[in-house]
């Protein structure tokens, strides 16, 4: 067991690594910006990967562009938010179902909506600001027809001020981070996999 958990490390960490030096070099270019609009879509209804992973050498690499960043990564969020969102209401059968299958969800599924009604807008204040799965409660807020409007408006804020607060620390604090993150993308690499593992454990005990 110790010698899998090893394995998968070191697998992530070079998955990391690749990512990390490979948008380093492409943050200048006219497609970088389009790559992370995608994953923070993508990663609002299905993918398991944060757009975070993304933002951080982005910002690093070109941090006049901090804010242009952040916004992108806001817009494409709330709007990957919304289509799982549309999963939830009109493909519940067919895709809701088996997505919250996958993230072994279902058994709780019906304690979950009786949350919904009455703290639905801090559920998904705090999906959307933590290492929570965001994509499990986009899909949940359209199953139980949350109000559209304070979805929004809980996506909007809580994606804005994690996102935002990223990049204003990596502007801020650019160069020393960039030293600390090159020197330790090993060690960081782990505390991601046990933070996003985290998150979806946490599903099984809300």
């Amino acid at each position: 067991m110790l010698t899998a958990m090893r394995k998968v490390s070191t697998y992530f960490h070079r998955f990391v690594r690749w990512c990390y030096d490979w948008m380093i070099d492409m943050a200048s270019s006219p497609h970088a910006l389009f790559f992370l609009a995608l994953i923070a879509f993508i990663e609002s209804s299905f993918f398991p990967i944060p757009p975070d992973i993304m933002i951080i050498p982005m910002v690093l690499a070109s941090p006049q562009k901090a804010w242009k960043i952040a916004g992108v990564a806001t817009v494409a969020s709330v709007l990957g938010g919304y289509f799982g969102y549309a999963i939830g209401v009109f493909g519940y059968e067919l895709i809701a179902k088996p997505i919250l299958n996958f993230y072994g969800y279902m058994s709780q599924f019906q304690t979950f909506q009786g949350y919904y009604h009455e703290w639905g807008a801090w559920i998904v204040f705090g999906a959307g600001i933590t290492p929570f799965p965001y994509k499990v409660i986009t899909i949940a807020s359209g199953v139980v027809h949350m109000d559209l409007l304070v979805f929004g408006l809980a996506s909007v804020v809580a994606r804005g001020i994690r996102f935002y607060l990223v990049a204003w620390l990596l502007k801020k604090y650019g160069e020393p981070m960039r030293e600390f993150i090159d020197k330790n993308l090993g060690m960081l690499s782990v505390l991601f996999l046990i933070l996003l593992l985290g998150g979806f454990a946490c599903i099984k005990y809300f």
